[in-house]
């Protein structure tokens, strides 16, 4: 078992032990690349450039796959989110085929790479489906088909599929796949560190400093590189690509089917949040995979029942025989629909990011790491200008209001609060967290099952939104950004890179 993100283990998560790094890294060297970040994105990329011949170290603020790659749902799709009638009415007919092109690469890839350092990640070929219930989704579909088939997605109607859904209408989609995304990136991994390519985790990186060459400056110290990749979902400190990606909380089950009775097939629906289901083998155990009902990160106040209606949604469906695993996750999305992959804007240099891959991050993570590893080595890649992340443009007032809101100020570090006092005034339930005001101050305020309090300031540290109470994954989560923090304070998930502020409790006895 590894640490997470959040409190609600995911079954991938739970079917690994920890990461065990075989190499420590040199301080007073200086490395090619540093790459930020330990989930799928960031593992790839320093594979795929240590086995060009790099110096790389890799470095993780908490464990691998503690973020989203430990918490999807692993769905290898051509397929996507954003379907290619959207991406060509945005982009145009030749950047839809470019988007379908590069994803399709991409799990090729990913293929070849499992085949090439011959591991087992329970990696399968598979096809997939997509239903309409109605009448107004029928129409969506045959325009997601007909755009699918302009692209070169293999794909055509079928009147039934292996799911127990009904339906009005059914696309089958060729040439999809699944895989156990945490022993993937463990043995990617493992063949990085065989290459020479150091690992630190429980390493965060607290700054940056561009000169000639890159200084990161870290939790665990300082480091050197000539080039940077921020593979952390969403970069760090506040940039423009903050105010282009929107984060939001997806819901997942595994569970276990009476009568064995699992597909091998992928298949979603056309709802509004949609729900996506497959089956994954795991030391030979079989489970059916699903999620859904996703909302803006800390845009819902109730996150345990959208838990219920996950288990309400399969029940209806499946003969369910016991729920496993129940966990959620966080993922960015685009503005305009497609990834940002490329120099991090305002950075032209050699800083580099990949983000906003919505809810296509496993196959979008490879797309990222193909293409960063061609432009730190000075490859040429008909997707640069695609995925560019400069393809936005600065707003005006943006230098000034990235001045104005880069520090929280201090408000408690000098005063006492009663905790009597404010126990009383909020009236917490044991594992119950709460945002209480208190002499006319907001105060985050969590009790834990023993009755301990855990007061905060409820100020985000990245650009000052007050934080909300996650009641699923005990978190304190941020509207604005998403950035997450854990009932101490703790950042969980950027693009914070600082704790939330601790307010001092006393107990004062009459």
């Amino acid at each position: 078992m590894i640490s997470r993100d959040g409190t609600c283990m995911s079954v991938w998560q739970n079917t690994v032990a920890p990461f065990n790094s075989q190499h420590f890294s040199i301080s007073d060297q200086i490395y090619d690349v540093v790459i930020v970040g330990g989930g799928i994105t960031g593992v790839s990329t320093a594979f795929l450039l240590q086995q060009s011949g790099k110096k790389c170290l890799l470095l993780e603020a908490n464990n691998l796959c503690y973020g989203t790659t430990g918490g999807t749902t692993a769905h290898l799709n051509t397929l996507l989110d954003t379907p290619y009638n959207a991406i060509a009415n945005k982009f145009g007919d030749d950047k839809a085929k470019l988007v379908a092109s590069s994803v399709r690469e991409a799990i090729e890839s990913m293929k070849r790479r499992i085949s090439d350092i011959n591991f087992d990640c329970g990696f399968r070929n598979a096809t997939a489906y997509l239903f309409a219930k109605d009448e107004k989704q029928e129409k969506e579909l045959a325009e997601i088909k007909e755009s699918a088939l302009k692209v070169g997605v293999d794909c055509g109607y079928v009147s039934s599929m292996s799911y127990p859904f009904l339906f009005r209408k059914a696309i089958q989609i060729e040439d999809q796949a699944k895989f156990i995304p945490t022993r993937y990136v463990y043995a990617l991994a493992h063949e990085f560190e065989n290459l020479g390519g150091i690992i630190q985790e429980q390493t965060r990186v607290t700054g940056v400093e561009e000169n000639e060459t890159i200084n990161v400056e870290t939790s665990a110290g300082n480091f050197e590189c000539r080039a940077l990749v921020y593979a952390t979902h969403i970069p760090p400190a506040v940039n423009l690509l903050h105010l282009r990606c929107i984060p939001y909380r997806s819901y997942a089950m595994a569970v276990r089917l009476k009568g064995n009775n699992y597909s091998e097939a992928l298949a979603y629906d056309m709802e509004d949040p949609y729900n996506y289901y497959r089956s994954q083998e795991i030391d030979g155990k079989t489970y059916l995979i699903a999620g859904g009902f996703d909302h803006k990160t800390a845009h819902e106040e109730d996150t345990e029942y959208r838990f219920l209606q996950l288990e309400s949604h399969l029940r209806k469906s499946f003969d369910i025989s016991e729920v496993k695993y129940k966990w959620s996750s966080q993922y960015f999305e685009a503005d305009d629909g497609i990834p940002y992959i490329g120099h991090l804007p305002g950075h032209p240099g050699n800083i580099y990011v990949a983000t906003g891959f919505g809810g296509n991050g496993m196959v979008y993570s490879t797309v990222a790491a193909n293409l960063l590893s061609k432009m730190i080595l000075g490859q040429n890649s008909l997707y640069i200008d695609l995925y560019d992340p400069n393809r936005i443009k600065p707003i005006a007032g943006f230098t000034q209001f990235i001045k104005h809101n880069a520090d929280v100020v201090k408000q408690f570090a000098s005063k006492l609060f009663d905790a009597d006092k404010l126990e009383v005034l909020a009236d917490l339930a044991p594992g119950e967290g709460r945002l209480v005001k208190y002499e006319d101050h907001k105060i985050a305020l969590y009790k834990d099952e023993y009755g301990k309090l855990y007061a905060l300031s409820p100020v985000c540290t990245h650009l000052k939104c007050d934080v909300r109470w996650n009641s699923a994954e005990k978190s304190w989560d941020c509207p604005c950004h998403g950035a997450r923090y854990a009932i101490d304070g703790k950042v969980l998930t950027g693009p914070a890179d600082r704790d939330l502020e601790k307010i001092p409790l006393a107990v004062v006895r009459t």
